[in-house]
């Protein structure tokens, strides 16, 4: 009899193994693997047979079993400029469930700097033996693209084209356009814009290219742009903040509207108002571009660019790439959607 101090002894159970499903299924091992790990031919029927026994067995498939039998490693790496800022974890979140849905894992690496950026480039990428790799909002050059494809590693991106790589994107030239003329067709003639920095070289133009669109806009509209208006800000909600209220108290006239080129901005910009003792939108019409959450809280007019899908299609993309299926190399452009909220409407 066991005491206190010596609890009773258990024997250990071994852990049911592939022949142990394979015999409850009533079908050989090779077709086991087979309907666990979508590496072949299997019927429906079968292939729940199959997840029926191992279920009811507690049998868990060894990753590393079925990475050798496979010679793929099951992991793709996915490379972004940040993973602090809403839009990239949104796109990283819509890559993640894709993957994952379909057996694989994201192995994240977060760029930090020109000497980083070569790193993962010229070794990470490579040296982790990865199955593919998605590319978000990073420009590569001919020769960074070609590496990776003599390694043998199927690529796609976000943001703008890839040689040799399908891309996907929404035309930020056009959201530009479409956000600017709503203002213009409310009967705004005194509009800002709040945007980015210019982007590098190595970075797709998407603040300079929703400017573009803002200028071409108010150009055919026949208005003048006032330099005064045209602000930069770092995407952030306290930076468009600070810059919108400093051009909301001058001693001079003020804009009648504002487009900002990402929501956080947009929502910065309507608190800055506000502090001021300004009616969004009585006195101030603010738009934006991404569908971010904050935009519910402040009645935000917006351009839904729809990320976390722009993420599922781009894993998809690689994925039908390591099925054998076909893939051109070429860009798709997203669709986007128009969302009118509260933050608009004509000038008093």
């Amino acid at each position: 009899m066991a005491t206190p101090e010596q609890p009773a002894y258990r024997p250990l159970q071994v852990p049911p193994r592939l022949t142990d499903v394979a015999a409850r299924a009533g079908v050989s091992t090779a077709t086991v693997s087979r309907a666990l790990t979508g590496s072949g031919p299997v019927s429906s029927k079968t292939r729940q047979r199959v997840a029926d026994a191992a279920k009811e067995l507690g049998f868990v498939a060894s990753h590393h079993a079925s990475s050798l039998a496979s010679g793929r490693s099951r992991n793709i790496g996915v490379v972004l400029p940040y993973v602090d800022r809403w839009f990239f974890a949104t796109v990283l979140d819509g890559i993640a469930g894709a993957l994952t849905g379909a057996g694989y894992d994201a192995a994240l690496y977060n760029l930090q700097g020109e000497n980083f950026r070569k790193s993962v480039l010229t070794d990470f990428l490579l040296r982790r033996h990865l199955d593919a790799a998605a590319v978000v909002s990073l420009r590569l050059n001919p020769s960074e693209t070609e590496q990776l494809f003599s390694a043998g590693i199927p690529l796609a991106g976000i943001g703008g084209s890839l040689e040799g790589a399908p891309t996907v994107s929404v035309d930020d030239l056009d959201a530009g356009l479409r956000a600017t003329n709503h203002l213009i067709e409310l009967g705004h003639r005194r509009i800002a814009f709040l945007g980015g920095p210019p982007e590098s070289g190595r970075s797709f133009p998407m603040a300079s290219d929703r400017r573009r669109g803002f200028e071409r806009a108010v150009t055919v509209a026949g208005l003048k742009i006032d330099p005064r208006w045209l602000l930069v800000a770092d995407f952030t909600f306290s930076g468009a903040y600070q810059r919108v209220k400093s051009l909301l108290a001058g001693p001079t006239g003020r804009p009648t509207a504002i487009f900002a080129a990402a929501d956080e901005m947009a929502a910065g910009a309507i608190l800055a108002a506000k502090d001021l003792g300004l009616q969004v939108p009585g006195d101030l019409s603010v738009i934006g571009i991404d569908a971010h959450p904050i935009g519910d809280a402040f009645g935000l007019t917006t351009i839904d660019q729809h990320a976390r899908q722009q993420g599922t299609r781009v894993a998809q993309l690689l994925l039908q790439q390591l099925s054998g299926g076909p893939v051109a190399a070429s860009h798709e452009v997203h669709p986007t959607n128009f969302l009118v909220r509260s933050s608009t409407a004509p000038p008093v």
